[in-house]
């Protein structure tokens, strides 16, 4: 009697751990944080080498120079948004002039290269740090207010420079034609249509360091308070931090990113013209990033590239005569590109909060909810 009792609890005690060992199976395990940068460096970096052609999307092959030319526009400008993320989206502030520390850094570095003659390494090097201490001065002074009255101050300080841009005070920024690059101050390399590839590699190398620096620095001591700010200043002050150092940091680490992707956009684009100065350029980085998803890790590259892709396509198109045969009334507005991204902005606002950074979760609890009510 007393050895079969035993002898049915020995069998049935090991049975309690099943439940754990079937819930760690169940458990999904998680991708590595390393894989999707390495996905994206593997895709940018064979683009060169591929002679893919995707129908609709490019007119030629993917490393066809007019490919890479706009891919390395889209790059550019996705490395500039993702500056701008870093005061919009990591801190919270609500900035209208980050435009002006790109056209800083691009103006400068063509008007010591025109100018002084200077090549167009050391151009670089003093139009970021001009553009540096640019943000720095003027951070210093706009943080000194929040909220509107932060985006009011830094707007004036745009329209300033974007009007001393179209005066063309001395007939040193060229006015309403801008500047050319000159090649002579320009290395061999990035000259002429056979080297675009070369520029598309000076693009990929801004996102990097863009990115680089805007993760790196969310993941330390600095970048927690700046969550902290951008959730309740008022919270951040309480516990005994001062937020108005570390509000002056991210503005002046935007704007020195911003110097630098002005100076690649200059080598890129091959000259600048006043239309990086407005105001209206910085509203469009607001875009950008809010379309991406504001504040997430690949939200304002892909809503940049993005939206500068789409402009592209349909500046092409408003020139064909593709809607030609549609009524005025309808040819009119969606002739005009602004009409119709800032339609598709809109919708995006209202049926996919969170921009397209969020459309994976979206789409992966929808599945999930399907599937739990099948």
């Amino acid at each position: 009697m007393n050895v079969d009792t035993d002898t049915k609890h020995t069998t049935e005690a090991p049975a309690a751990p099943a439940a754990p060992v079937a819930e760690a199976v169940r458990r999904p395990r998680r991708v590595p944080a390393w894989v999707a940068p390495a996905v994206v460096a593997v895709v940018l970096l064979s683009l060169p080498f591929s002679t893919l052609r995707i129908p609709g999307l490019f007119e030629g092959t993917l490393n066809s120079p007019s490919t890479l030319h706009v891919l390395a526009t889209c790059l550019v400008l996705g490395g500039l948004a993702t500056s701008y993320d870093l005061l919009y989206g990591r801190v919270g502030l609500l900035s209208f002039g980050h435009a002006l520390y790109f056209a800083a850094g691009a103006y400068l570095a063509v008007l010591l290269m025109g100018i002084l003659e200077l090549p167009l390494l050391w151009s670089a090097l003093i139009a970021v740090a001009s553009g540096t201490l640019l943000a720095l001065v003027l951070g210093a002074i706009s943080l000194r207010v929040s909220g509107i009255a932060l985006a009011m101050v830094t707007l004036a300080f745009a329209q300033a420079g974007s009007i001393l841009v179209v005066r063309d005070p001395g007939r040193m920024t060229g006015g309403e034609e801008g500047l050319s690059l000159n090649p002579d101050l320009v290395p061999d390399a990035f000259i002429g249509v056979v080297n675009t590839v070369n520029l598309y590699w000076l693009a990929v190398g801004y996102v990097v360091v863009a990115l680089g620096v805007v993760w790196w620095l969310s993941a330390t001591p600095v970048g927690r308070v700046w969550q902290g700010i951008r959730a309740n200043e008022q919270r951040v002050s309480v516990l005994g931090v001062n937020p108005y150092p570390y509000k002056l940091a991210a503005f002046t680490v935007a704007g020195a990113l911003a110097s630098l992707g002005g100076v690649v956009y200059l080598v890129v684009s091959g000259g600048v013209t006043p239309a990086i100065t407005t105001a209206e350029f910085t509203l469009t980085l607001l875009v950008m990033v809010s379309l991406g998803g504001a504040g997430t890790r690949w939200g304002p590259l892909v809503g940049a590239v993005v939206y500068t892709y789409v402009d592209h396509r349909l500046l092409q198109l408003a020139a064909s005569d593709v809607f030609d045969g549609l009524p005025a009334v309808v040819r009119a507005p969606l002739s005009q590109p602004l009409f119709i991204l800032g339609t598709l902005f809109v919708l995006l606002v209202f049926f996919f909060p969170g921009g397209l950074a969020a459309l994976p979760s979206r789409i992966h609890a929808a599945l999930r909810r399907r599937a739990a009510a099948a």
